[in-house]
């Protein structure tokens, strides 16, 4: 007997009839779940009933596959908040305990490696903003900060005019009323148009399965954010979407694990959060501003 071939979402997707598509994947092999998933709704477009269905489907999988039970959540934007980040430089100390803390709170790949977030190392007196492309992203001392470096973390940057979403030929990613920008991993093909488009950097390819062991797995996920992925599609930071949107929402992993402070999070759209005083009050920029993305990530020296 032949070896059934693994299918993906976007070799399913080649067929452009039904017919087509019935051949893609051989009878017997498939079960009910596998056509649920390919024949499943954008999220955008589900009601209530039906994102119930692919919830609890979904968390039987992953009980499957991990051993443990797991809540998803579809929780909506918040009325009257816009979430907007900010990133104090004269603080940061290169330590990278923000990028451990998102890998294990959002489920990214060890095996392949995925990190959404990127800690940058540069020379104090190098024009850093223009060179993004050129700084130090692997750099091992024995301790941190380093008297001649200073270092900038970036991630997605939560644009306001996102070229990624742009790009998106099956509207897989979005802007939410919120500001975070998300991604239906269902309904993600793998084509790279957003990593291409995005000037950050800030998307990461599933070339393979990630691989993450169970007793690592984090089961409190969002259906938009940190639920586990699979092979073929691509992820992103969501300001930790399954924490933030709560009521009352909590910061993100990696404001809450920054020893120094560096990190600060909030509602943009409240003139008594933190981040609109360090927007109002510090020296504030952006990253490559005259793209016109209009990041919702702002960077700022306290000293």
């Amino acid at each position: 007997m032949k070896k059934d071939k693994k299918i993906t979402r976007r070799s399913f997707l080649k067929g452009t009839a039904a017919g087509t598509a019935a051949l893609a994947i051989p009878v017997g092999t498939a079960d009910a779940s596998v056509w649920e998933a390919f024949f499943q709704q954008h999220f955008k477009e589900m009601d209530d009933d039906e994102k119930a269905q692919v919830i609890a489907r979904l968390e039987k999988e992953y009980k499957k596959r991990y051993k443990r039970d797991f809540s998803i959540k579809t929780t909506e934007a918040l009325p009257g908040v816009l979430f907007g980040y900010g990133l104090d430089l004269s603080r940061c100390i290169g330590c990278r305990r923000c990028v451990y803390a998102c890998v294990k709170e959002n489920n990214q790949s060890r095996d392949p490696q995925i990190q959404w977030i990127s800690v940058l190392r540069f020379e104090k007196g190098e024009k850093f903003v223009s060179n993004l492309e050129e700084a130090d992203k692997y750099y091992y001392p024995e301790k941190v900060p380093e008297d001649e470096y200073f270092y900038m973390p970036v991630q997605c940057q939560q644009c306001e005019n996102p070229p990624c979403v742009k790009v998106c030929p099956t509207k897989a990613t979005w802007k939410e009323p919120d500001g975070i920008v998300v991604i239906d991993y269902n309904w993600c093909i793998g084509c790279r148009f957003c990593m291409a488009a995005c000037p950050y950097g800030a998307r990461h390819f599933n070339l393979k399965t990630p691989r993450i062991r169970e007793e690592e797995i984090n089961p409190n996920t969002h259906y938009l954010g940190n639920r586990p992925r699979f092979q073929g599609v691509v992820e992103k930071c969501t300001f930790c979407i399954q924490r933030t949107r709560g009521n009352p929402g909590r910061y993100p992993a990696c404001v809450e694990i920054c020893p120094v402070g560096a990190r600060k999070f909030g509602n943009l759209l409240d003139p008594e959060s933190e981040i609109r005083y360090c927007i109002e009050n510090k020296r504030v920029f952006r990253l490559k501003e005259d793209l016109n993305t209009s990041p919702k990530f702002y960077y700022f020296f306290a000293t």
